[in-house]
């Protein structure tokens, strides 16, 4: 099947109607019984190799991104019948591959991009065809992005990149990046950077994993060494990246302040749904003072969520989410953790020790998302500076001191 026949002139209960005829069409019959059943069923049913394979058939059909125009892959519908659309496809837990591009990639795209760069970019991005990462933060420029030392020369039509970048989530897997470099260095340190997309397939580019505490690789370390980007993959002007940088760094705040695994399998954990089910498989339900943990954090989820729908209602009608990406950045980062560690506190001894084997998923599912959920603190922007953007932006509290405001960066100390 094709581009489905929704388009900006259809509405709700029509597309509500034709969303549903083609979930009984084309999604199997197996998974759509698993995932009324929950998560466990529908993993037992729908390997993740099988979803990737079947990704394509959801790829084609304008949904993954239905707000987009239909030449970068989505139906082009508005916000109302895209909800009433998501509210057929929730239940069957259709997870959107390619976060980072659909997400990061796409909101410079978008807002600082050109046409020709949307229509040859954001198609293979919605087709997962082309999967993408971020080089932003570097070892010496990671709350302090701004900071960053990675230097791109431009030689003719084309750009010459070198540097370190480092927690490079999923690089290993990525055929493009959006990357930050700085293009000149006389200028104050928001000043001279650029914005760029990077081929991750080409000599200069070396990736190293770093492992983490649960024994997995999802980020990364890159090694820039003569890379090339022509001039044509530059997104906005010339030392305007931080700008740019702008609308990646809000969605990328929105993405890592959903709920659970965000549908991107890496905040960690489940959702206060899950604690609910846990408690009663459990026998911990029976307990008042139980319940009352669990409904607190289910209610501040509940928040979160709309607050998130505010941020994405933002970024489909063209505009920034500017300090509210941030308030569900902060939120979540807390809220994840206690989430998680609650969900080990009711799964009991069984979370304390395991069979010592090569079975990656010999783990405790709980263990391993609150052990990943120690992140949350640090990923999008640490919690701290995050904090700043609100007191600044949203409470109109002084900025923090800055005795090397407006001086060259090359003349600013570095670590």
């Amino acid at each position: 099947m094709t581009q489905l026949p929704i388009t900006s002139e259809t509405s709700a209960a029509d597309a509500v109607t034709v969303v549903r005829e083609w979930v009984q069409a084309e999604v199997p019959a197996s998974w759509r019984a698993a995932a009324a059943e929950g998560p466990a069923a529908l993993r037992s049913v729908r390997t993740p190799q099988d979803y990737r394979d079947w990704y394509p058939t959801f790829a084609r059909s304008g949904l993954v991104a239905p707000t987009w125009q239909p030449e970068h892959g989505g139906l082009g519908i508005g916000n109302d019948v895209a909800r009433a659309i998501e509210g057929v496809l929730a239940p069957l837990r259709l997870t959107r591959l390619n976060p980072l591009g659909l997400n990061n990639a796409a909101a410079a795209l978008f807002s600082h991009g050109t046409e020709e760069q949307r229509r040859r970019f954001l198609p293979p991005i919605v087709r997962n065809e082309e999967k993408w990462c971020q080089l932003f933060s570097e070892p010496g420029a990671g709350s302090d992005l701004a900071s960053l030392a990675t230097r791109a020369v431009r030689d003719g039509d084309q750009w010459v990149v070198s540097g370190q970048k480092v927690w490079t989530t999923w690089a290993d897997q990525a055929d493009f990046a959006i990357l930050l470099a700085r293009t000149d260095p006389d200028q104050p340190k928001h000043k001279g950077i650029t914005y760029f997309l990077l081929d991750m397939h080409q000599p200069g580019v070396e990736v190293r994993p770093l492992r983490q505490i649960t024994g997995e690789a999802e980020f990364n370390e890159v090694f820039l060494d003569g890379a090339l980007v022509p001039d044509a993959h530059r997104v906005g002007e010339v030392n305007d990246g931080w700008r740019v940088s702008a609308s990646t760094l809000s969605s990328e705040r929105q993405m890592v302040s959903g709920s659970g695994s965000g549908g991107m399998g890496r905040l960690g954990g489940s959702s206060a749904e899950r604690l609910i089910t846990l408690a009663q498989e459990t026998g911990r339900w029976d307990d008042p003072v139980v319940r009352n943990k669990i409904m607190r954090l289910w209610a501040q989820e509940q928040i979160r969520g709309w607050t998130n729908a505010r941020v994405r209602a933002a970024l489909s009608a063209g505009q920034s989410p500017g300090a509210a990406s941030s308030i569900g950045k902060v939120h979540q980062a807390t809220l994840n953790q206690q989430i998680q560690d609650l969900m080990v506190d009711l799964v009991g001894t069984a979370a304390m020790a395991w069979s010592a084997t090569d079975d990656p998923d010999a783990m405790p599912r709980e263990v391993r998302g609150m052990m990943r959920s120690l992140a949350n603190g640090t990923e999008g922007g640490t919690t701290d500076i995050n904090k700043n953007i609100l007191g600044e932006r949203v409470l109109g509290l002084p900025k923090e001191p800055d005795p090397w405001k407006g001086k060259p960066w090359k003349e600013i100390p570095r670590s």
